[in-house]
């Protein structure tokens, strides 16, 4: 990327923060409800990016035992750390079995 694609981009993202400043409670108070789900769905969507792509290619390996591993920790409710040792411990595991 271009030093002045950087510096575009950056311009932007700063620009839609200072509208968002600007017009205050008149749009945000609608959207709030969508609002608060963004974060979510975005961690959702790297995720899943960096779980199942090797660059531009589509990989399904350990890290998507690893996923699926921590995903049924977190339905179960276990703690964060028992969720992140888990599914570590499923990739690792599966990668020696490789």
């Amino acid at each position: 990327m271009s030093w002045a694609g950087v510096l575009v981009l950056s311009a932007g993202a700063y620009l839609f923060k200072l509208a968002g400043i600007s017009v205050g409670e008149r749009f945000s108070r609608p959207l709030a409800p969508v609002a608060s789900l963004l974060p979510a769905a975005l961690f959702s969507a790297l995720l899943v990016m960096m779980s199942v792509t090797d660059g531009s290619e589509l990989a399904l390996d350990a890290r998507l035992v690893g996923v699926a591993v921590g995903a049924v920790a977190v339905w179960r409710r276990a703690p964060f750390i028992v969720v992140v040792v888990a599914a570590m411990a499923a990739t690792a595991g599966l990668r020696l079995l490789v």
